[in-house]
């Protein structure tokens, strides 16, 4: 599958058409739906709206947590298998206007919680790298799309790594913008506050397209930013000699993961190897300390937060106004068949958790504290981005998992190096992973994380180190791997 921008030049040459380019993606989605999981719905006629814009013509998938009027909206959960929304999201109006063409809805984590691709009511999503291998999640169907080559782009929501994650994972570039730079209406929320909307794409200037179309100000999203008036599609090829990037020792430090195993090690290697060929392109980059204890407290203070948002965001899920009527003699009764039927088991944990964290006599010392911690952690972050432009780090301390994987992901150490882009959410700042080449013939990415509001500046770091490391369009096909 070729790029936006390379698609884009053979329709206006008239060389293709957006017929044959839907036809191809919708036989691409038929094909791999059985191997690969990617889709909850796949779309056999093409929607189309003639526009202007860079967009007009291309095919692209959308996650299934986003409201498209008169198409199954599921968010990959039992209790919302048959909802058809009666309203659009607003960033699939804008795509529509855009002409964009939708081919299908994809399979996430079921209501956006969890980080595997294996918790949605159709079924687990597969790596194409590797078919034994997730994926990763949230936003795992779209991902898998576009590593595929089904689409150039797809949509997808970031509320701890959930588009970033996978994006290395898969080999793609995955990318979520400053909190609120794309409205959120129509997103099924998982977690209020730390929700972002944004794109996998096949190298970084694609990404640059999508969210110059996404982005601006929505009257029906109260968080969403005016419209800077910038195309960043204009500022990615800007000069960044002497911009300067930071990396945090205590995530990066090889020494720590000596009882790893080969392939963090391996990976923390590669990620030094991308710093001394950032310095030789002209970035000035540098080590610095981050308190370990903050850096510690990252994922239990996600979980918190995001756990108790999500418990009081699809309370409305009860088997009355959405999903299965459930069983019972009165109100109560029917609720509790429903939601016990409607949720997997991770869900209901989830829900579980967030209800004992909101519990009065709980919430100072669980959810406020937990929040205490996000504003100490982007204080922190704020300090650094005085002085540094971005921040890199490996996106992740191992490829994609196996089904069967019995790593122990819950030791403070890896928790620290697996569980570091959620920083992003908690301050709202713009994230993009890019590929950074292969570990066991597997894909593997580093994560640039930029200032608050300065989207553009963060895709230019990230297409000028992209130039560099020729990690682009990735098919496993073109690597020996």
């Amino acid at each position: 599958m070729k790029t936006i921008l390379e698609l884009r030049k053979e329709l206006d040459e008239s060389k293709i058409t957006s017929d044959e380019l839907f036809k191809e993606a919708n036989l691409k989605a038929h094909k791999y739906q059985d191997e690969f999981n990617s889709f909850v719905t796949i779309l056999d006629e093409k929607k189309e709206e003639k526009s202007d814009s860079l967009l007009s013509g291309i095919p692209y998938a959308l996650k299934d947590n986003f409201s498209t009027k008169g198409i199954l909206s599921t968010a990959s959960s039992n209790i919302l298998k048959d909802y058809v929304p009666v309203y659009d999201a607003t960033i699939y109006k804008k795509l529509k206007s855009a002409g964009a063409l939708l081919v299908g809805k994809t399979v996430l984590d079921e209501l956006a919680m969890g980080g595997t691709g294996t918790t949605g009511h159709t079924g687990i999503v597969r790596n194409p790298w590797n078919k034994n291998h997730e994926i990763g999640g949230s936003s795992a169907g779209s991902a898998c799309a576009v590593a595929l080559g089904i689409v150039p782009f797809s949509i997808g929501s970031d509320t701890g790594d959930s588009i970033r994650k996978p994006a290395a994972f898969g080999g793609v570039v995955g990318f979520k913008p400053t909190y609120g730079r794309i409205s959120r209406y129509g997103l099924f929320a998982f977690a209020s506050s730390l929700d972002h909307v944004g794109c996998f794409t096949r190298c970084v200037k694609d990404a640059a397209i999508v969210t110059d179309v996404l982005k601006g100000k929505d009257e029906r999203d109260m968080t969403s930013l005016p419209d800077e008036d910038i195309k960043y599609i204009d500022v990615i090829d800007n000069d960044i000699k002497g911009k300067k990037l930071f990396y945090i020792k205590e995530i990066t430090d090889p020494e720590l993961y000596k009882e790893a195993g080969n392939e963090t090690l391996e990976i923390l290697n590669k990620f030094k190897e991308t710093i001394k060929r950032c310095k030789k392109i002209g970035f000035d980059v540098e080590e610095v300390s981050f308190d370990e204890k903050l850096l510690k407290a990252i994922y239990p203070s996600y979980m918190t937060i995001s756990c108790a948002e999500a418990t009081s965001n699809n309370s409305n899920l009860t088997g009355i106004p959405f999903g299965p009527r459930g069983e019972g003699n009165n109100i109560n009764e029917i609720m509790f068949d429903a939601r016990t039927k409607g949720f997997s088991e991770l869900i209901k944990r989830r829900f579980i958790l967030g209800s004992y964290i909101l519990q009065r006599e709980n919430q100072e010392r669980l959810f406020k504290n937990a929040q205490r911690l996000r504003r100490i952690i982007v204080d922190k972050m704020n300090e650094l981005f005085k002085y540094y432009d971005a921040m890199i780090l490996p996106a992740s301390g191992g490829v994609a998992p196996t089904f069967d994987s019995e790593i122990d992901r819950m030791s403070d150490r890896y928790l620290i190096l697996e569980n570091h882009m959620a920083i992003g959410n908690f301050g709202g700042f713009p994230s993009i992973t890019i590929p950074n080449g292969f570990v066991d013939g597997m894909p593997i990415g580093i994560n640039i994380t930029g200032r608050v509001f300065e989207d553009g500046l963060t895709l230019n770091i990230a297409n000028k180190i992209e130039e560099e490391l020729g990690y682009k369009g990735l098919i496993k096909e073109e690597y020996d791997v």
